[in-house]
């Protein structure tokens, strides 16, 4: 009897190990260059469902086409696709703009770059109460997502309605809440909810007014054009969303092409098309 547990204790051991090993060789997807029995290099993107996702799903063809085995991984929020690239587990990612992976680098000490911009996202004010900024009442609730990042973005709207003012000279990516010197409806706003669950505090009537990003309104089945009661100006708009990868990798062959595709007019066609100015193709 004690033979034959030790026998199986052995056995055990060595399955796990096996399985151990097998698990091992299966975390890392990014490509790194390598290709498959076809001949075709294995390009693995992290990128949000809408629209980013949908766009690379309409470049897979053409980067076949040029050697490039494109692979989707999607993500639904905005803190592991940049954790994923930084630990190799993806060759690139298409979700951000260039003034959140700059914060995103200087939080967490990543060496991420921008290798290419693809597409710009207005972002959009919603409200369930009122029809414009100016109906907002004194001490109006705005909600906003949990990013510094997007604080600057996010006020110069209502700056440019006369409802705030912020400090003389302070550059738009960079401002925060703090920089606000006129507040005569004494706005309250409310930085504290992650990104994809914005629709759903919009849906329940929350707040006075919530700030949404395009792509989570899309996925939620809103109109970022028609829905919001205002909507940022995409001209000269710093917030361009980019391919991010790790410092060096801009240069490999395979990202080149897939920013080559990216620009190309028949993906700013597609981009212009399929979302009626709720995303624009960058310049």
């Amino acid at each position: 009897m004690k033979k034959w547990l030790s026998t199986l204790a052995i056995t055990s051991a060595l399955l796990l190990g096996l399985t151990a090993c097998g698990g091992a060789t299966n975390e890392k997807e990014s490509g790194n260059g390598s290709a498959d029995d076809k001949g075709l290099t294995k390009l693995v993107i992290g990128a949000s469902n809408i629209p980013h996702a949908e766009i690379l799903e309409k470049a897979k063809p053409i980067l076949k086409e040029k050697g490039i085995d494109l692979q989707v991984k999607v993500f639904s929020d905005f803190i592991l696709p940049n954790k994923a690239l930084a630990a190799k587990e993806i060759d690139a990612n298409y979700f951000q703009h260039l003034p959140y992976l700059e914060e995103a680098n200087a939080d967490e000490g990543y060496n991420l770059v921008n290798a290419g911009a693809v597409h710009i996202e207005p972002i959009g004010i919603y409200s369930k109460k009122y029809k414009s900024l100016d109906e907002i009442p004194e001490g109006g609730k705005i909600i906003m997502r949990d990013a510094v990042s997007d604080e600057g973005r996010i006020l110069s709207i209502f700056q440019e309605h006369g409802l705030i003012k912020l400090k003389e000279g302070v550059n738009k990516t960079k401002a925060t809440i703090n920089d606000i010197v006129e507040n005569p409806k004494k706005l309250v706003f409310q930085p504290n909810i992650e990104a994809a669950l914005l629709p759903q505090v919009f849906n329940n009537g929350e707040g006075d007014a919530v700030v949404i990003n395009a792509n989570y309104a899309l996925d939620a089945g809103l109109d970022p054009i028609k829905d919001p009661i205002a909507v940022e100006s995409a001209k000269d708009n710093p917030y361009v969303n980019i391919i991010a990868v790790r410092a060096g990798d801009e240069n490999r062959k395979e990202i080149k092409t897939l920013i080559e595709v990216l620009h190309s007019q028949e993906i700013k066609d597609f981009i212009t098309e399929k979302y009626k100015g709720a995303v624009l193709p960058a310049e």
